[in-house]
């Protein structure tokens, strides 16, 4: 008996330890295949960077010159804490495997509290559903991301929940607030939880600091770090802030569901729980993050790609477990065995079987299919040609790149991207003429990559218009091609580097 409580209790542990090496060995392939960017591991290495110096997170990346501080973009300085590691392994990889170690861990405090009350075979359901769940297998295909850190926070503080322990629940939920801006309301929608439970006082309290938390960082932080002095993501909901407050609500329900991706969104992220997350009020957590990104303008924030939805999937989960928990006293899957209502019983064992079966038919969709594909595993000659060409680009230099060769040259070398933005620190707006580079060294890859999510491989602009600002590169500002092989161009310049009617010397 004592041997199979430490078995118990080793399993969630156990879980986890698998699931880093999934995530890591597949983030780590992706970055080696040249399938990262850096829109937006770049960025966030270089953010890490900063701090690992012990300097504001100035990325070269939203603006040449180092002048966009990041914080300014997106409130996140919870990314501080990987700067220790980072200053000893200062790579790419360092910032994937810290977020396959945070995703994986979150797999702990939810298999432990389906073990605790649904039984062992509930224990390895919950364990297999989320750690390949589609959220997550999202996030791992697609670069590194702050809110890696929210996942274990929110599993962490929905087992405490889930025991009771209300208080501990919200602590654990209060770092939200320095992961981005809008987990505030994650932190809200918990307070208005606790409040329906009958903890008024801890509610309210926990509702009003998430909502406050929000309101001072997006009002008053994220406007007076960043270099326009607003928030930049705040229009994404409201028709570029037209219209009143009372009509976007009234629009809302409409909006909510149109078109019909969004709908096939909504019924994807229960679906890894074979939907028994509706019938727990822990879902409502959810409700945020579905709000801002169904009513969102961007039709990236709809889709099931990139990263957004890996805060859903621990708080589903959770929800699953609440939802079953009331069965967990009855059957062969209880903690203790008991036998006492065999409707219930089977009720438990239908439940976690169309879970596992939920699983195993979205795994193919998705990128964790990734992994038994054999072109994840082989090296192309393209790769080849790239890292000869990447390793001509000598340590300290100044260079600018394509995005998927970015994340190649943060940690030995100031790099921003090729061609560059008009508009430094606006993300979306490449209808302008691109501002000239200033730097060194350009390395250019034609070729697109078959890299999920981003498929053409040609972001931020066309392939015809990459081309013509690599010409004006050559034409105009005096670069000459230094090697060129398989689609992949490097140009060197010495000396100055006319800008603005100025003159910029290389260094």
């Amino acid at each position: 008996m004592a041997v199979r409580r430490r078995a118990r209790r080793a399993a969630p542990w156990a879980w986890s330890a698998a699931l880093f090496v999934l995530y890591g060995a597949l983030s780590v392939r992706r970055h080696q295949l040249l399938r990262t960017t850096g829109y937006d591991l770049g960025i966030f290495e270089q953010a890490v960077q900063a701090y690992s110096r012990l300097r504001l997170p100035y990325v070269p990346l939203k603006g040449e010159g180092g002048t966009v501080n990041l914080l300014g973009d997106h409130f996140h300085p919870i990314l501080a804490v990987l700067a220790p590691l980072y200053r000893v392994f200062p790579a790419a990889e360092t910032l994937l495997l810290a977020q396959a170690a945070l995703l994986a861990l979150a797999v702990v405090p939810l298999a432990r509290w389906a073990g605790r009350v649904l039984g062992r075979a509930a224990l390895h359901t919950v364990a297999l559903g989320y750690g390949l769940s589609w959220g997550i297998a999202s996030t791992v295909a697609f670069d590194f991301h702050e809110v890696a850190f929210a996942v274990p926070l929110l599993a962490f503080s929905l087992e405490a929940l889930g025991r009771g322990r209300h208080e501990r629940a919200v602590l654990l939920a209060a770092p939200l607030l320095l992961v981005k801006e809008d987990l505030g309301l994650t932190l809200a929608a918990l307070g208005g939880y606790l409040v329906w439970r009958g903890r008024r006082t801890l509610g309210f309290a926990t509702l009003l600091g998430g909502v406050l938390g929000t309101l001072v960082i997006t009002k008053l932080l994220l406007p007076a770090l960043s270099p326009s002095g607003t928030y930049a993501y705040g229009e994404y909901v409201a028709e570029g802030g037209r219209g009143s407050l009372l009509m976007t609500l009234a629009a809302a329900p409409l909006d909510a569901l149109r078109p019909e991706v969004k709908a096939v969104t909504l019924v994807l992220v229960f679906a890894p729980t074979a939907l028994l997350a509706l019938r727990s009020p822990i879902a409502l957590l959810a409700l945020p993050t579905l709000g801002w990104r169904l009513l969102s303008r961007h039709d990236y924030h709809w889709e099931t790609a990139f990263h957004y939805s890996a805060v859903l999937m621990p708080i589903v989960f959770a929800a699953a477990i609440d939802a079953l928990t009331p069965y967990g006293r009855f059957g062969p899957f209880s903690p203790d065995g008991t036998k006492d209502n065999p409707l219930a019983a089977r009720h438990l064992r239908a439940s976690l079987a169309t879970v596992l079966a939920v699983t195993l038919v979205l795994l193919p969709s998705f990128p964790f299919g990734l992994v038994l594909r054999k072109d994840t595993w082989r090296t192309p000659g393209h790769v080849h040609v790239a890292r000869a060409l990447l390793a001509r680009i000598p340590d300290g230099a100044t260079v600018a790149a394509s995005n998927r060769l970015v994340p190649q040259l943060v940690s030995r070398t100031t790099v921003v991207l090729f061609p560059g933005y008009p508009i430094p620190g606006r993300l979306y707006d490449t209808d302008g003429t691109p501002p000239p580079p200033t730097s060194e060294w350009i390395l250019h890859d034609s070729r697109p990559h078959p890299a999920w999510p981003l498929p053409d491989g040609h972001w931020p602009y066309p392939p015809h218009r990459q081309q013509e600002e690599l010409a004006r590169a050559q034409k105009t500002y005096g670069y000459r091609v230094v090697a060129q092989d398989d689609g992949i161009t490097l140009l060197r310049r010495k000396g100055p580097v006319a800008r603005d009617g100025a003159e910029t010397s290389i260094r």
